[in-house]
């Protein structure tokens, strides 16, 4: 099968949460700059989730630029990858809402850290499926980046119940490591 529906599929999905977590953003009572105060929580748990969901959004773009073809376990671990970013707007707003208590902040890590793991399995799907010489399999030999942030959401979700901030820091460190796009793809696929 080729992989033009479950990208327009997936492209579809990303758009939906981006408008969800959006719309959680109430407009303030009061035109003063004051009454955006209490929305600052809110505001800024909507700046790392957009991120976080363009980042997903482009490297799973890469990713699939990459891959010629599907089967039906790459369609499920991609639908797998989509269920854990389609609670992004819930642990979003729990987190926002809750000015980042340990337990939304801590539920958010383990929300980051359940997306990055499924993405990991989508891209060892895609490889198993595609073979080890193809494009995205000579393209991600090296783990490391999956990895560390693996680590860092564990240690960070841990830590949210005790220093929620020191999360939070953990957190924005693996959106910043990840802002550049996956150039192991477009290396690999250089003419």
């Amino acid at each position: 099968m080729k992989t033009t529906r479950l990208e327009a599929f997936s492209d579809g999905v990303f758009a939906i949460l981006i408008t969800i977590m959006v719309l959680e953003l109430k407009v303030p009572e009061g035109s003063d700059f004051s009454a955006l105060k209490p929305l600052t929580s809110k505001v800024l748990s909507y700046i790392l989730s957009f991120i976080y969901l363009g980042i997903y959004w482009n490297n799973h773009h890469h990713m699939f630029h990459a891959i010629e073809k599907v089967n039906g376990k790459v369609l499920w671990a991609n639908l797998a990858l989509l269920f854990m970013l389609s609670l992004i707007p819930f642990t979003t707003a729990w987190m926002g809402e809750n000015h980042f208590e340990k337990n939304p902040v801590a539920l958010y890590g383990i929300n980051l850290m359940l997306c990055a793991l499924t993405y990991t399995i989508l891209e060892k799907a895609a490889i198993r499926h595609e073979g080890k010489e193809s494009a995205i399999g000579v393209a991600i030999k090296n783990n490391r980046k999956e990895y560390i942030s693996l680590a860092t959401y564990v240690l960070s979700a841990m830590l949210a119940f005790f220093v929620p901030v020191v999360s939070m820091a953990g957190y924005a460190s693996v959106a910043i490591l990840w802002l550049i796009p996956d150039t192991r793809i477009e290396k690999q696929l250089r003419p």
